[in-house]
């Protein structure tokens, strides 16, 4: 087995990087681990963290504060695209995975690391995510796996070890689903969410809300501030994009907003099953659709909707960093220019329901659009309109009734 004299650990404090934090200094004897914790809104989740990883044996912990770099630079942008993964998911934990991928890299050679370690399983995508960060900003590192190599199988083997360790946990065998959360979402996968023919017990694993059921029975109105699609105000207050996303988490959960139960194919060739919550994200994707229904021109706003499923691809497939992803953003940057204005919307027990928008770059001409008496659209030019446009179609039929084909 190869040595290492330091190795720097992508290190989240949950079940998987507590035991491979003394499973690291078992299997390199000798090796160095720092640990490295990237804050992407995990919030409590941080706490006693520094304590904990030195206790299991790393020599010290970084906690990067990547809030306003993860909302400006990776959500924001994938927002703006539209890209949801098969038509549900928001993309909570695959927009995460490159900026800490990064981040690690940079500490890896900040400390003159020998190679860089992460718990992502070997059924999963965020394996893929993690590693093709890493080789982005250093392709020749060696990268350790634990999961594709170790003699532990499952969750319960982890939770074995860790109680022989004295490793301290916040689950239980009972309550151990996998986690991810940051502040765009929290994932809930595993145990009895693994068969899809349950339904999730929201009452039990709801974190950022509650399900629509116990929502309250009068509606919430938000009206959203964007300026050149980027989110900018909430209810006529200027806030950061950081500052809304969390101001929106609250008001969305409170309404049973943004809440998915989804099947999905993983990069890696299975299905998986799991549960979302997106509040936030959710009433801001909603809102940035609907003023770009507005201000956007029918070609771009169509093709837009094609590149947002490409878009989306990419970064669920770990693909951020690039070339088609850098430049697929270029593009969408452009078609911003003119989606400024406002929108309000009322959430009611789980709905998002449009409830009125503006802007100074609206397309929509109500004095074209109406129904009743105008003086600037002359209904006989649809005439002409018609007959052109339906020119091939009807070619195509006087050849047919030449050659004496009927319907």
């Amino acid at each position: 087995m190869t040595q290492y004299k330091k190795i720097v650990l992508a290190y989240s404090g949950g079940l998987d990087t507590s035991v491979i934090i003394p499973w690291l200094k078992e299997h390199y004897e000798g090796c160095e681990v720092v640990a490295v914790a990237a804050d992407v809104g995990q919030g409590a989740e941080l706490s006693g963290l520094e304590e904990k990883a030195v206790k299991t044996g790393a020599s010290k912990l970084y906690i990067l504060d990547m809030r306003e770099e993860f909302v400006n630079d990776y959500i924001i942008p994938t927002m703006q695209a539209g890209a949801v993964y098969e038509n549900k998911y928001l993309l909570g934990t695959s927009f995460a995975r490159p900026i800490i991928a990064k981040k690690i890299v940079e500490i890896a050679k900040k400390e003159k690391a020998d190679a860089i370690a992460h718990g992502c399983t070997g059924k999963g995508n965020d394996q893929v995510r993690f590693e093709l960060a890493i080789k982005a900003f250093a392709p020749n590192m060696p990268i350790i796996a634990p999961w594709r190599t170790w003699e532990m199988k499952s969750r319960d083997d982890e939770i074995d070890y860790a109680e022989k360790k004295g490793i301290p946990l916040n689950v239980s065998r009972q309550t151990s689903y996998s986690k991810d959360k940051n502040l765009w979402h929290l994932s809930h996968e595993g145990l009895d969410l693994e068969d899809p023919a349950n339904e999730p017990d929201y009452d039990k694993i709801l974190e950022m809300g509650v399900s629509p059921e116990k929502a309250p029975d009068q509606p919430s109105y938000v009206t959203l501030t964007f300026e050149k699609g980027v989110p900018a105000a909430l209810n006529g207050q200027k806030m950061t994009a950081l500052e809304i996303i969390t101001e929106l988490n609250k008001i969305g959960g409170a309404n049973g907003v943004g809440l998915i139960d989804m099947v999905e194919n993983r990069l890696v060739g299975m299905k998986s099953r799991g549960v979302y919550e997106t509040p936030g994200g959710t009433i801001l994707y909603t809102a940035h659709e609907l003023l770009e229904t507005l201000c956007l021109d029918r070609d771009t706003q169509h093709y837009k909707e094609q590149i947002a499923l490409k878009f989306a691809e990419l970064v669920y497939y770990g693909q951020w960093f690039s070339p088609l992803r850098e430049a697929l953003s270029a593009f969408v940057s452009t078609t911003q220019q003119t989606v400024t204005g406002q929108v309000k919307l009322k959430l009611y027990k789980g709905n998002i329901i449009p409830a009125g928008m503006t802007s100074p770059y609206s397309l929509y001409s109500e004095q074209i659009a109406t129904f009743g008496e105008d003086d600037v659209y002359d209904q006989m030019d649809s005439q002409g309109f018609i007959n052109l446009f339906g020119l091939p179609i009807k070619v195509k039929a006087m050849l047919d009734e030449t050659l004496g084909k009927s319907l």
